[in-house]
């Protein structure tokens, strides 16, 4: 079992890098969001909800380092039970699972991580959270299910 909060420091980099780059794929190949997915993205607060796109997927993407790809496993981030998410203003879902609710949840992400400023900023944060109180306490994952709605 590794000590996520005590890796955090060494592999956030590796992580925010491995992230844009997932980021930059979805950006240059995804889709932009639909008429009903923008009215989402405004009234769950994303500022520029015209660089957003969504990119409909087998599987979510893993890292290849491998202490990165432990970290995912141990914390279910990109497991198997995931439907979607969110790298900056690129949101991975699985065939199958698009809808509106996981939409305005993944959008809510793409929200702070407008706020944070940066990748970096948002991927400490959430990751710290996780790391101390787990996936489903995490205060910005429950702040993202609570702008879980079917229509804008």
């Amino acid at each position: 079992m590794i000590d996520l909060a005590a890796v955090l420091p060494r592999l956030l980099p590796l992580a925010v890098a491995w992230i844009e780059t997932q980021e930059l794929d979805v950006l240059a190949t995804g889709r932009v969001l639909s008429d009903v997915e923008r009215q989402l993205a405004v009234a769950v607060g994303v500022q520029h909800p015209d660089r957003v796109r969504i990119k409909v997927v087998n599987q979510l993407p893993q890292p290849d380092h491998p202490e990165l790809l432990a970290v995912a496993d141990q914390t279910g981030l990109l497991g198997p039970h995931m439907a979607g998410v969110t790298f900056g203003h690129a949101i991975f879902v699985r065939h199958g699972q698009v809808s509106n609710r996981l939409v305005s949840h993944e959008l809510r992400h793409v929200h702070q991580y407008e706020a944070a400023g940066s990748i970096g900023v948002f991927l400490g944060t959430y990751l710290h959270q996780i790391a101390t109180v787990g996936y489903e306490y995490a205060p910005l994952e429950i702040d993202s299910r609570k702008y879980e709605r079917d229509a804008p």
